[in-house]
């Protein structure tokens, strides 16, 4: 299914809103923020679940195994209850998420080490900074296996697409069906925005039509 994200990149995330607001899917993960990077982000999420410390030291860094699992085609995708007390990721993850060519990463949570992530030029996406270590704070608790963000079902291998306005999470099993109605809910929007460039008035081009135009069936 990766022959989708070249579509996937041609779109944007209030194209996708609106469809999956017509499919009665939740997508928007609301609350997260465009940290560092300015390209737009697409491609499949590999997640992990993060928690309290307990007391056991665990045997390697959170997020670690998914960096190293990643490439290209990855969104890291990083669930911890939109915690910001301490940092879910770090400059290190981010020196490693780019030698692995990961597309971005998503946190539902803090990151530190902001200026490397922007030096690095990772693309990352959080609720905001912090410096403060998750070391005795925060453990991984699972990776690769359904997290929530923010009230959101991320699922191994669902396309992940973020850009200044948000980010939003399109099902797998869903999406071939779902990229399809957006690419045409686009080009729709596209003939609009003709009209207004030929003169139309704005009032006129966004009526009663325009309300209704992500209802329209495909």
């Amino acid at each position: 299914m990766n022959e989708l994200l070249p579509r996937l990149s041609a779109l944007d995330t209030g194209a996708l809103s609106d469809v999956l607001d017509r499919e009665g899917i939740e997508g928007a993960v609301r609350g997260l923020n465009r940290l560092s990077g300015h390209a737009k982000v697409v491609g499949r999420a590999v997640t992990v679940e993060l928690g309290l410390f307990t007391g056991a030291v665990p045997d390697r860094h959170l997020c670690s195994s998914a960096v190293d699992s990643s490439d290209g085609d990855s969104v890291i995708v990083v669930a911890n209850e939109g915690r910001t007390d301490a940092a879910s990721w770090g400059g290190i993850l981010s020196f490693g998420a780019v030698e692995r060519g990961v597309a971005g990463v998503v946190i539902d949570g803090a990151t530190r080490d902001l200026d490397e992530v922007i030096e690095l030029g990772l693309p990352l996406y959080a609720k905001t900074a912090v410096p403060v270590s998750a070391r005795g704070r925060y453990v991984e608790v699972g990776w690769n296996r359904p997290v929530k963000m923010n009230g959101v079902t991320v699922r191994p291998g669902d396309f992940i697409i973020a850009d200044a306005s948000g980010v939003m999470v399109i099902p797998a099993e869903r999406a071939e069906h779902l990229v399809a109605v957006a690419e045409e809910v686009v080009a729709a929007e596209k003939a609009l925005v003709e009209q207004v460039r030929s003169g139309r008035a704005v009032s006129a081009v966004m009526g009663k039509n325009y309300e209704t135009l992500a209802q329209a069936e495909a």
